[in-house]
């Protein structure tokens, strides 16, 4: 049984735990350090995730083939010349095929990415670690002021950001997996479901990225202004 005298310092230390976690992160928990390592990563990430976006978006689109067929027909009408709908098909293909190759390589990119931002993780200042930050989290929820909403909105959003990783993960497994298949010996079947589950979680990456900058400008026009001003000067003026 541990001394009275124990059990009052190991609740004051606690409590001081606590209220220099809520002082440590000024007036919201969402100010927070960051490093000069995760900023790069993390706008590096955006421009690539945001050109892969586009390039689906531009295929999806513009260079859809089957609706392409009859412009190329028309194009080679013009010119004196007839194309078969199988052959104007494989005309309009071809340049589909060009900007998936651009998006396998955006897809490297992000694979790339991800293994750096394990290599960055390990060399964090461990306050501005992923791990510390939710537990950090968790532990602001035991404070009792009138801050616990934003403090489990904070934890919510933490969890939120583990997911973005996870999903992250599988989709650069599933697309290495499209890229290598052929070599790993998939079967059609297998290609199919690989692929299947790549545009799933395609989709659910766009929803956090369309998420993420609705939660990021509503943020910077209330009480959490300056996440992105600190996701550019690192907020180094905190403590």
């Amino acid at each position: 049984m541990h001394h009275p005298d124990f059990q009052i310092n190991r609740l004051n230390n606690t409590t001081m735990d606590h209220k220099n976690i809520s002082q440590g992160i000024e007036s919201s928990p969402f100010i927070q350090k960051h490093s000069t390592l995760i900023r790069i990563w993390h706008w590096v990430t955006f421009l690539v995730l945001s050109a892969s976006m586009i390039t689906v978006l531009i295929n999806s689109t513009m260079l859809n083939p089957r609706d392409n067929v009859g412009m190329v027909q028309n194009q080679l009408k013009e010119k004196g010349l007839t194309a078969s709908e199988q052959q104007a098909f494989a005309v309009s293909h071809e340049y589909e095929d060009k900007m998936w190759n651009v998006h396998k390589w955006l897809g490297f990119g992000l694979a790339f990415l991800l293994a750096t931002r394990v290599m960055i993780e390990l060399v964090q200042p461990a306050e501005e670690k992923i791990r510390a930050r939710i537990k950090n989290a968790m532990g602001l929820l035991k404070l009792t002021d009138e801050n616990k909403a934003q403090y489990r909105h904070y934890l919510n959003i933490k969890k939120v950001y583990t997911l973005f990783y996870i999903i992250l993960l599988l989709m650069a497994l599933t697309g290495l997996g499209l890229a290598f298949g052929r070599d790993l010996g998939f079967t059609r079947e297998i290609h199919d479901a690989v692929k299947t589950i790549h545009s799933i979680l395609q989709y659910c990456m766009y929803a956090f990225v369309l998420i993420h900058l609705i939660g990021v400008v509503i943020a910077e026009n209330t009480k959490d202004k300056g996440i992105v001003s600190g996701m550019i000067n690192g907020n180094k003026s905190l403590k």
